[in-house]
């Protein structure tokens, strides 16, 4: 009978994760050029580190007994999106950032409690404020271990907007110089429509949709707060998106079909700076998912950590993967 019980369970979270997969598709994809800059290149390359060392980190990622050096002396925290972790989402970006010098560091955050593997393999679940939690402990262990005073944080997707409630409302402002949002949702995302629709709603009653409302309830506490007006965002918001003291970088691209519109993350501020991957590269067709492996969204990350040593921006087609 337990055993019967557990497969129903498990069959229920696959039918969540499913869901939300649809929903968000935050599985990175990669650059199509050949560059010198490529590391990754197809979707079994994304996937492999995860299936190879699961719970694992990529190769020099996680380095605790790394030294910051002078030219980068605030380690980077790489912060993944909803339903990835920190193999699938930085496989990319990683290696870049530890060339260039960085100690570089990720976490895997908000999974489900009690989550067999593989599913426990994929984060961003939980309510974000419970992440942030997460994220918390993790920056006082990055500092403690490397002796900084402050990191930076590259984010994606859900990685650019929980941070954010570390920095207002954990404290997390003195410890965060340089804060690097990729496909950010700084306004919530309308992608996700009926499946998030309050109380009151045209689509609330339909049994299809009450369904999957309450699997996303359920197993994916995060999805309704980044939908745009949830009570989430509207705190998140509210006196300012940014927090003083913090430089923002927004890195976004037309092509974004989960945070709808891409716009959403283009928000002014005096200590934040606005990036449409397309401008002066029409040929980059990053989405939503390609971004984060887009070599000149990589190099654009770069220029963002140091300003003062900017690296060249290359220009070089990029095709979309999912959303």
């Amino acid at each position: 009978m337990a055993r019967r019980h557990g497969y129903r369970t498990v069959g229920r979270v696959v039918v969540a994760v499913a869901a939300v997969l649809a929903v968000f598709g935050a599985a990175p994809a990669t650059a199509s050029a050949a560059s010198p800059w490529d590391r990754i290149t197809t979707l079994t390359d994304t996937f492999m580190p995860v299936l190879r060392n699961p719970g694992g980190s990529l190769p020099g990622v996680n380095d605790w007994g790394c030294t910051p050096g002078a030219e980068h002396p605030e380690p980077v925290i790489l912060v993944h999106g909803t339903f990835s972790d920190q193999q699938i989402n930085w496989g990319a970006m990683a290696p870049r950032l530890k060339d260039a010098g960085y100690c570089v560091y990720a976490l895997d955050y908000g999974v489900n409690p009690g989550t067999p593997w593989p599913l426990s393999a994929f984060g961003g679940l939980t309510r974000m404020q419970d992440s942030a939690q997460e994220l918390s402990v993790f920056v006082d262990k990055v500092l403690a271990a490397s002796g900084a005073q402050k990191v930076d944080f590259v984010g994606h997707s859900q990685g650019t907007l929980m941070p954010n409630y570390y920095v207002k409302f954990l404290g997390g402002a003195p410890t965060v110089d340089e804060y690097v949002s990729l496909a950010p949702l700084w306004n919530g995302t309308d992608a996700v429509g009926p499946l998030t629709t309050g109380a009151g709603s045209a689509a609330q009653g339909d049994p299809v949709t009450d369904a999957m409302t309450a699997l996303m309830d359920e197993y994916c506490g995060a999805c309704a707060q980044m939908t745009a007006g949830s009570p989430f965002i509207e705190r998140m918001n509210a006196g300012g998106t940014y927090a003083p003291g913090v430089e923002y970088t927004n890195i976004m691209t037309r092509y974004d079909g989960t945070v709808v519109p891409w716009s959403s993350g283009y928000v002014e501020g005096p200590n934040a700076t606005n990036i449409v991957v397309q401008d002066g590269c029409p040929q980059d067709h990053s989405d939503h998912s390609s971004l984060v492996a887009s070599v000149r969204a990589q190099a654009m990350v770069l220029n963002a950590l140091d300003p003062a040593d900017p690296v060249p921006v290359p220009c070089v087609a990029v095709q979309p993967f999912s959303g």
